[in-house]
């Protein structure tokens, strides 16, 4: 009797301290919750150390063991990185349907798909994202990115203007629709958003090649020069902005203003010497200028 008294008093302690035995099911929950952990944490630590791709093995393991929103979230990131964007697009796939309503989860479905120009997908994600906030500056602009992606410029333009009128602040909208203005000759449209975009931003690029394109097709090249040179002045590198300048000039007759854009454009771009014969010596310049000028659409609309 004494002896059992003794076990019972050592068990009443173990358990009072933690020291009790696990059931093996125990044990073995234990063990999978340590591993995930360590799975997880490492990939963590990988991904901060740039080796994307034993993160990826990490977070797949940890998975396995136990599903889990946080990792799921840190391996699309990893495969995002890797630039395996289905594989992304499915994780977070995954996550939105544990979270229907969280709007930036099919945002960031979009935003994937937009970058594989899957446009399709893309207009589904903003379906979804629109059925959980339909007053969604952002998602309509989402939405216009996908149908001018698929060339549908009415529904593109309807999208941006419904975007604009949730958030007229929401410039990247006005940019969008005022270059598409313009490729649809719609000029004076695109001129409201161009002089929208100009009193409320400091030299941005984007805006002043829109201002740019939109003189030249209004048929004022020497304001459309000035733009540009605004545009070079503020990125000496800006290549469009170079090769659509020295287009005008040569259309202007400035063949050694046209010549000089055209050195700068093939020494930015040294692949487009392909479309330029011979060398721009003194002989033969304005023929060179005017076939490298006529082996390219320089303004893309």
């Amino acid at each position: 009797m004494a002896k059992n008294k003794e076990y019972s008093t050592m068990g009443f302690w173990k358990t009072l301290f933690g020291g009790a035995e696990l059931s093996p099911e125990e044990e073995k929950k234990n063990a999978e919750a340590k591993n995930f952990d360590l799975l997880k944490y490492d990939g963590v630590k990988a991904m901060r150390m740039g080796q994307t791709d034993y993160a990826v093995k990490c977070y797949r393991k940890a998975l396995e063991i136990q599903d889990d929103l946080e990792t799921r979230d840190y391996l699309q990131q990893a495969l995002t990185r890797q630039g395996n964007l289905d594989e992304a697009v499915a994780e977070l796939k995954v996550m939105a349907q544990t979270q229907p309503e969280n709007v930036s989860l099919w945002q960031r479905i979009a935003h994937l798909a937009y970058q594989e120009e899957n446009y399709d997908e893309m207009l589904e994600a903003c379906q979804q994202a629109e059925q959980a906030d339909a007053e969604n500056a952002e998602v309509n602009y989402q939405y216009a990115q996908a149908y001018l992606g698929k060339q549908d410029l009415i529904n593109g333009i309807a999208r941006l203007t419904k975007a604009v009128a949730l958030d007229e602040n929401l410039l990247d909208a006005r940019l969008l629709r005022g270059q598409t203005l313009l490729k649809m000759s719609e000029l004076n449209g695109a001129a409201e958003d161009a002089n929208y975009l100009l009193e409320r931003t400091e030299e941005q690029e984007d805006v002043l090649m829109l201002c740019a394109r939109l003189e030249h097709a209004k048929g004022d090249d020497d304001k459309a020069i000035s733009f540009y040179d605004r545009v070079i002045e503020a990125n000496p590198f800006h290549l469009d902005a170079f090769r659509e300048r020295g287009k005008i000039k040569f259309d202007k007759g400035d063949k050694q203003g046209a010549e000089e854009d055209m050195q700068k454009v093939l020494e930015l771009n040294p692949k487009e010497t392909s479309d330029v014969s011979g060398d721009y010596s003194a002989e033969g310049v304005e023929q060179r200028v005017k076939q490298a000028y006529s082996n390219m659409n320089p303004f893309g609309i």
